[in-house]
């Protein structure tokens, strides 16, 4: 199976980017690709139930739907531990399909020759 990742930055502090990357990784879980989203810096606050539930961007769905889609279609959240960690977040209250990982198991994925994007 072919490999996607995706990477983000952002969360409520830059909405529209959130929810694009999460746009662009439905695309690829839904093309049958392996896919990755990796959240680090403030985006890790998106792994938090509740969190991304009043975030809507004008033309598009908004990114709780957009995050549930992703994991119903295979896709895996991947969570920066370091970032998780500095940001004091509860892993009791980690979304479904959400992994607090370090960097070497995003390291490992994308030397298997994954693409990816950053958002």
């Amino acid at each position: 199976m072919k490999k996607f990742c995706v990477t983000l930055t952002s969360a409520k502090n830059d909405a529209d980017k959130a929810t694009v990357a999460f746009v662009v990784a439905n695309a690829a879980a839904a093309s049958e690709q392996e896919t990755v989203m990796f959240l680090s810096v403030e985006a890790v606050r998106l792994c938090q139930q509740g969190y991304a539930d009043d975030i809507a961007e004008e033309g598009f769905a908004p990114l709780k739907d957009l995050i549930a889609n992703f994991v119903k279609a295979g896709g895996k959240v991947w969570v920066c531990s370091p970032c998780f960690k500095r940001r004091k977040l509860d892993e009791a209250k980690l979304i479904p399909g959400a992994t607090i990982v370090g960097g070497a198991k995003l390291v490992e994925f994308l030397s298997q020759g994954a693409p990816c994007v950053s958002y």
